[in-house]
């Protein structure tokens, strides 16, 4: 069951690179930085995820990210999810992450499964969006 909505990101992506591809297939990766809350606590994030096109122009992909709270508590992030381009120039991730690891203000981390929304726009500007998963 989808429970509440946990946290919010907003941010920028600072880079994009070719790797190689898979199965003929390219493979994108972007890195990102940005700042949120996560179950009220203020954060500041930064990722790389990697996306591989499918033949339906759908994509498939990975990352983690690092959060870190203005405290000292910390988290990493393990997702993955699937995309697509949007109209506007952007593209729109759904995926589920899992938590490797957290300490301080953000360990009630360690027990939460996210599913989560992930947009970038034409200009690189980030936004997603985080929910427990039941």
């Amino acid at each position: 069951m989808l429970g509440e909505l946990i946290g919010e990101s907003t941010g920028k992506v600072t880079g994009n690179r070719v790797l190689p591809s898979e199965g003929g297939a390219p493979k994108i990766e972007f890195s990102l930085e940005g700042t949120g809350r996560l179950y009220g606590v203020e954060e500041t994030d930064i990722g790389t995820y990697s996306a591989v096109m499918r033949p339906d122009g759908t994509l498939f992909g990975g990352g983690q990210s690092v959060f870190m709270a203005k405290d000292g508590g910390m988290a990493t992030w393990t997702g993955y999810g699937l995309g697509r381009f949007t109209a506007s120039g952007g593209v729109s991730y759904r995926g589920a992450g899992y938590v490797l690891s957290a300490s301080g203000s953000l360990a009630r981390l360690n027990s939460t499964v996210a599913v989560y929304e992930y947009e970038t726009d034409a200009n690189q500007n980030t936004h997603a969006r985080f929910w427990e998963w039941k």
